[in-house]
């Protein structure tokens, strides 16, 4: 990391950081709230739907996969601002496609773009973020996770808003599409530029090819699979919660739409809670003792959500649900840049693994729940957590650092 930046250089560095965050969660929740408008604007069905979920889920893999290769090449501070323009751009063209084409293709070109946009851009986004938290010496990768939880809050928000006006979706789309970008090139000047997180040795300015040799040797490297399980079984908790859980309260429980809702935000709000202040426990205690325990705390919440007996129960489940699978993947994108030569390429393997979990994990439970039924099913989500748990001594510092400054 570049030690000669001054303190007003390191602030507006991590402020762009948690900018960059806030926008990912912008440009998704952006897409996720316009999805009826856009179903009934292009006359797809559910299935249609799916397939587009599908191809933008491929292509954010892609854009994760590949994020070290375009970091390798241009830096996190460049590769960021191209990133961010193309799923800035991603989001204007679905609105286009919607509204001005009346084009499903247009809408998927528009997908691809704003999955390879923001996969890439996720490496890249951790990366920094991991260096700002080595720089300061204590944990805080989870409030950046945080930042993007208020992106997908302020999206949403402002997507039902725009729902209820009758605003198109391209008008939307264009004007979040438009602040994305203009946010890519404020940020842009506010990132250092940092060799270090991707060569070992920086001052040598070693070739291309063994860039890429570094990209793509954490694959060969057993503690990223180790970090992938623990980010695996957290990352299916997650998903699994956003896509099933009210759906659980309203046909497992058989209690009214209303208190479905109510369950996924009492499982958001503590998520984010412990995404704000969640640090100084990693700091005081160490990331595997706090992962250890909120695999527990996790695991105990599901099970509650799909025993409890009565509705405040399950609310309660919900809540203990949320804040155990709060800081698993934060804490595994820290642990996987422990070492700033490998950063982007362990990054990279470990939320590829994390990703394929949070975006195929769902679907795969509701093709399960149908033989079984949807509460039956999040037994798997126990499990799972459970196993991360048991993975989370990968989670390990990998330097020796003074207890106070421990992750």
């Amino acid at each position: 990391m570049d030690t000669a930046l001054t303190r007003s250089q390191f602030v507006r560095w991590r402020i762009a950081i948690f900018a960059v965050f806030l926008a990912s969660g912008l440009s998704i929740a952006t897409w996720a709230s316009r999805v009826p408008s856009i179903a009934a604007a292009l006359q797809i069905d559910k299935a249609q739907i799916g397939l587009l979920l599908l191809g933008m889920g491929i292509s954010s893999i892609i854009g994760i996969s590949t994020g070290p290769i375009v970091m390798a090449r241009t830096g996190a501070r460049l590769g960021m601002l191209i990133g961010m323009t193309l799923f800035g751009s991603g989001v204007i063209l679905i609105g286009l496609g919607t509204d001005v084409f009346g084009s499903v293709p247009v809408v998927i070109a528009g997908l691809v773009l704003f999955g390879l946009g923001n996969g890439s851009v996720d490496v890249m986004m951790n990366v920094e973020a991991t260096a700002i938290e080595q720089q300061m010496g204590k944990t805080i990768l989870p409030v950046f996770h945080a930042f993007f939880s208020f992106g997908t809050v302020i999206g949403a928000g402002v997507g039902a808003g725009a729902a209820l006006l009758s605003m198109n979706v391209a008008t939307h789309a264009g004007i979040v599409g438009a602040v994305i970008i203009t946010a890519a090139v404020a940020c842009f000047f506010q990132v250092p530029v940092r060799e270090a997180a991707l060569d070992p040795a920086p001052e040598e300015n070693p070739p291309f090819r063994q860039r890429m040799h570094i990209a793509l040797e954490a694959w060969r490297e057993p503690r990223t699979y180790a970090l992938g399980v623990v980010m695996l079984g957290m990352s299916f908790a997650e998903g699994g919660a956003n896509d099933w859980i009210a759906l659980g309260v309203v046909e497992g429980h058989e209690q009214e739409v209303g208190m479905g809702a109510l369950a996924l935000t009492v499982f958001s709000v503590g998520m984010t809670v412990v995404r704000l202040f969640g640090g100084p426990l990693v700091d005081r205690f160490g990331r595997v003792a706090v992962l250890r325990v909120l695999a527990v705390t996790a695991a105990s919440g599901i099970l509650l959500f799909i025993l409890a007996p009565s509705l405040p129960l399950v609310l309660l489940g919900a809540a203990l649900w949320g804040i155990g699978a709060s800081l698993g993947f934060p804490l595994g994108m820290s642990a996987a840049a422990d070492d700033p030569a490998k950063a982007a390429a362990r990054v990279s393997a470990a939320a590829t693994i994390g990703y394929v979990a949070f975006l195929g994990g769902p679907p795969v439970l509701g093709l399960i729940s149908e033989h079984f039924g949807l509460l039956n099913t999040l037994f798997i989500l126990v499990a799972l957590v459970i196993m991360s748990g048991l993975f989370s001594s990968a989670a390990k510092p990998l330097k020796t650092v003074e207890p106070a400054t421990t992750k």
